[in-house]
């Protein structure tokens, strides 16, 4: 082994506290909780920061596609052309004609901004997203001999106050110019399902009607003015973009998520750097005080250094000694670090609302942070970066001091004794 059984011994024995010696151990209990609570910090931080953009990006490529066609010209009436076409393209795995359109929703006297999405039924039905998530009603009727139906999301249910089997009143910015001056065009639908797809943004914003009745709502007889396409992977949707625009000609444009997308994930890119450099400055610090705290042990043990060298030890052993004093607090903060954000960050949901039944304030505000629960999501190599960093620090700290006490002169130590 590197270090000897008597090199352990003493190393051990220089970390417990005596009366003399207590505030030298103290600085190396702080400095073991820093390096606990900066490896555990950064840990629940950097799988808080995980799982936000994975659900994030679940949700919004489930409900919006991973790319969008759009005709230059405006909405195409030889939609099925075009769809045909794209499913023939490598690496695309679905395709999804629409209709889209900003509305005013009314109900009892409430009212509230709207995005109507007209789909084929079978096209919804197979978006898990919002056909998996149905907490109210159901889709069996949607698209039937009755197209007079709609299905909303939760939480603009709940502002409007309306339930399944309620009517709903949509109301178009598009009105209908007649001799009396232009008139509001608006037509009221049967609320079929409620759907919660646990992003704040959608459940309070989105409806879904059959493609017909959109089509007749918006004035797009057998025409769509949008075509969301499903790929195989979402990371390499570019080039899916790129055989789309070769296969359909000038006459089309496309909008892929990282296109529409950037600035928001971005933006939460460059949070998850600065907070990862952040709190690195805990362990930074904690570091220090592994060094502070054994320069001043060092310093304290300058008599018993002398008499080891004079029995014979060598500098090698009071350098091993001294060094594994120092990075045993290093070592072991990290295992409790690491142990620590491990479970934090697997049981962070059971832990908030515990919080906020013990505040009584909400700590996870869906109508901020887009989503209605906290997710965290591990990231082995992540985890084994922060460990790795942690432990190159904790065995770099006791080097300096170790190398002091390895080239202490015993004479000059004895010499006032």
């Amino acid at each position: 082994m590197v270090f000897g059984a008597f090199e352990r011994m003493v190393a051990m024995r220089y970390l417990r506290a005596r009366r003399q010696e207590g505030f030298v151990s103290v600085i190396a209990g702080f400095s073991l909780v820093g390096i606990a609570l900066g490896v555990a910090t950064l840990i629940i931080v950097m799988s808080v920061m995980n799982g936000f953009r994975q659900e994030l990006l679940g949700r919004i490529l489930g409900v919006n596609g991973h790319l969008a066609v759009y005709g230059v010209e405006g909405p195409f009436p030889d939609y099925q052309d075009v769809v045909t076409r794209l499913r023939a393209i490598p690496g695309v795995r679905t395709v999804s004609p629409q209709v889209q359109g900003q509305v005013l929703v009314t109900a009892a006297g409430a009212a509230s901004g709207a995005l109507v999405r007209g789909v084929e039924p079978a096209d919804l039905l197979a978006r898990g997203e919002i056909a998996g998530n149905i907490v109210a009603g159901s889709l069996d009727t949607f698209g039937g001999e009755d197209d007079a139906v709609i299905a909303i999301g939760s939480r603009l249910a709940q502002r409007l106050s309306i339930a399944v089997g309620d009517p709903l009143t949509v109301v178009s910015p598009q009105g209908t110019t007649t001799v009396m001056g232009t008139l509001p065009r608006m037509k009221a639908y049967r609320v079929i399902a409620l759907f919660q797809v646990g992003m704040y943004e959608y459940d309070n914003t989105f409806a879904y009607m059959p493609m017909s009745a959109a089509q007749t709502f918006f004035r797009l007889p057998k025409r769509v003015n949008g075509i969301e396409v499903f790929v195989d992977d979402p990371e390499n949707v570019g080039q899916v973009r790129g055989h789309i625009a070769s296969t359909l000609g000038p006459g089309f444009r496309s909008l892929d998520w990282e296109q529409s997308n950037a600035s928001f994930f971005n933006a939460i890119q460059v949070e998850r750097n600065v907070m990862f450099l952040i709190l690195s400055l805990i362990i930074l610090v904690a570091a220090f005080n592994i060094i502070a705290g054994l320069i001043m042990l060092v310093k304290d043990k300058g008599r018993d250094i002398a008499i080891l060298r004079t029995m014979g030890a060598t500098r090698g052993m009071i350098l091993r000694i001294f060094f594994m004093s120092g990075a045993s607090i290093g070592v072991v903060g990290t295992i409790a670090g690491f142990a620590l954000g491990l479970l934090f960050a697997e049981n962070i949901e059971s832990i908030r609302q515990v919080l906020q039944g013990l505040t009584g304030t909400e700590l996870f505000s869906a109508e901020i942070y887009f989503l209605s629960r906290l997710p965290a999501e591990v990231d082995p190599v992540e985890v084994t970066q922060v460990v790795a960093m942690a432990l190159f620090l904790s065995f770099l700290a006791p080097l300096f001091p170790a190398w002091r006490a390895a080239r202490l002169d015993p004479v000059e130590a004895l010499r006032y004794e």
